[in-house]
């Protein structure tokens, strides 16, 4: 199989690209190379998502394309336009940001927004373009990936909770009424694979199985393995102490607002069914705080709280 993976040098695409690889499948990854290495045994080809000629390094056919596009309706556009008509299979990685209403989790989706690189309207970037997707490849598999962790994540999110335990000592987690899922970034590349190869077609969420965010924390606790107790601290001191939801400075993350509530919940049933295989949680905390200490536990983190932060936030209670 020839695989092309737009992208190839971080995360989730380099996560696929070393899958196929890993198949012993032809790989091709474009990107500028500049974010990092394409896995060992891929081929880096060049390209400039930003130019109009941008792909046209990219030559031949493909068995199959995977286009990871974060933020960019042009780039994906100009992908279909370029390579749509040369390619067996077709997957966009969307998110689940494209639903509207977290706070039921319903199924509406935002309207789409056809622009490049405006943070604010990323979910509605991910709509037009899995719109530009279908309008093209009606075949298309699409996956709207929830919270993905595992080696390469560069969020600090899930990765927060692992090298937190690793500290020990007593550790603030937030007392909410929650449910959270997660996907390690392994599995979701081993599922794009096959997706690929078996010709998998539609649109799925692709997070696996919700549980009280409470009982996640416990289980990333006692997969790291070291003496810690886990002290609640009820919302209102959270918001009180002004303790951010989910991400950023000064956050305990995976705590959703009331909005999101649902966002952590979406049902993995029919990507369960389409072959999603989740790995157990224990595996994920293990590659996840493998690539934390590569990192460094101590460094100042985009997510989570401070030392300093913790005991102050503690000492409030």
């Amino acid at each position: 199989m020839r695989l092309l993976v737009l992208g190839g040098t971080r995360f989730l695409s380099h996560s696929v690209a070393a899958e196929g690889v890993r198949r012993g499948f032809d790989v091709v990854c474009a990107a500028r190379g500049e974010s990092g290495r394409v896995p060992d045994g891929a081929q880096l080809v060049k390209v400039d998502r930003d130019a109009d000629d941008g792909l046209d390094a990219l030559t031949g056919d493909f068995d199959a394309v995977v286009d990871v596009a974060r933020l960019s309706y042009s780039w994906v556009r100009r992908a279909l336009d370029t390579l749509g008509g040369r390619a067996g299979h077709w997957t966009f990685v969307s998110s689940i940001s494209a639903y509207a209403d977290h706070r039921t989790g319903s199924d509406e989706l935002l309207p789409p927004r056809e622009v490049d690189d405006v943070q604010e309207l990323y979910g509605n970037i991910k709509v037009a373009s899995e719109n530009a997707v279908l309008a093209a490849r009606p075949d298309a598999f699409i996956l709207r990936s929830g919270l993905i962790t595992g080696p390469g994540d560069g969020s600090d999110r899930f990765g927060y909770w692992p090298a937190r335990m690793a500290r020990g000592g007593r550790v603030a987690v937030p007392e909410v009424d929650q449910q959270m899922s997660y996907v390690d970034t392994r599995d979701l590349a081993a599922w794009i694979v096959d997706a690929a190869v078996k010709g998998l077609k539609g649109t799925f969420d692709g997070n696996g199985p919700a549980v009280p965010l409470g009982e996640l924390l416990r289980g990333i606790a006692d997969a790291v393995g070291t003496d810690v107790e886990l002290v609640p601290v009820p919302e209102s001191v959270l918001v009180d102490q002004k303790i951010a939801p989910w991400s950023g400075p000064r956050s305990l993350p995976l705590w959703l607002p009331e909005d999101f509530k649902m966002m952590g919940a979406r049902d993995p049933g029919p990507a369960l069914a389409a072959g999603l295989n989740p790995m157990p949680l224990a595996d994920a905390v293990a590659g996840a705080l493998e690539h934390e200490r590569s990192l460094g536990l101590d460094r100042e983190r985009k997510a989570g709280l401070s030392p300093r932060e913790e005991t102050d936030l503690l000492a409030a209670l």
